[in-house]
């Protein structure tokens, strides 16, 4: 007996929604004088630097505490810092579009994002969040982030689906693990248009 196809959609947002996060950061690092990769180690090898981030998406700190706290690490001027950094993210249109057709379609869909924080730089304007999903789940609202199965479990009950009907689409193999726990279909984002191909599959619609 077939498995039935999915009913709802959970995407994460940068390096999906988005171009590659990496790209922007480095991007950043050429732009102030740094090693391409010094932001990345800033937030992902500096102890202090993993700390603030992870208070930063967990909505402990604010984004302009952060700024000005992170800044002496790099050695760069803390105003307006992390609109700086994520200056270079674009929006990635094949998967919007696939996440507009999906829902036209009647599929649930869902944001499921560690997230920044939106002010002073909000990176999600201009996305349509409350109009393009029936539910957005953001990190710092919820005191706890990927791959914490806590936060997935968040968004399904808010999507009001059960695990195994719902897909989950990150660019971040460790963040894929949680959600094949609970139940749902995981999908690693590649290029766009092998993860819009991989979905059309998955769901058996078009969605290009």
């Amino acid at each position: 007996m077939s498995r039935p196809r999915p009913r709802g959609l959970l995407v994460d947002f940068g390096g999906v929604l988005t171009t590659p996060v990496g790209e922007a950061t480095e991007a950043f690092c050429r732009s102030e004088g740094l090693a391409p990769d010094a932001f990345a180690n800033v937030i992902t090898k500096d102890p202090a630097g993993r700390a603030l981030y992870a208070d930063l998406e967990l909505g402990r700190i604010t984004q302009t505490e952060w700024n000005t706290r992170t800044a002496p690490l790099l050695g760069v001027d803390p105003t307006g810092l992390l609109g700086r950094v994520l200056a270079g993210l674009r929006p990635e249109p094949a998967l919007l579009a696939a996440v507009d057709a999906a829902r036209r379609a009647g599929i649930r869909t869902g944001l499921l994002s560690n997230s920044v924080g939106r002010a002073p730089h909000d990176p999600y304007q201009g996305y349509d969040l409350d109009t393009r999903f029936d539910t957005v789940v953001l990190s710092d609202h919820h005191g706890t982030r990927k791959p914490d199965p806590a936060l997935y479990a968040t968004a399904l009950e808010l999507l009001e689906l059960p695990a195994h009907a719902c897909v989950f689409v990150d660019d971040s193999p460790r963040n894929l693990d949680p959600a094949r726990d609970l139940g749902m279909t995981a999908l690693l984002d590649t290029t766009p248009p092998e993860t819009v191909g991989g979905l059309e599959e998955i769901f058996g619609i078009p969605l290009s």
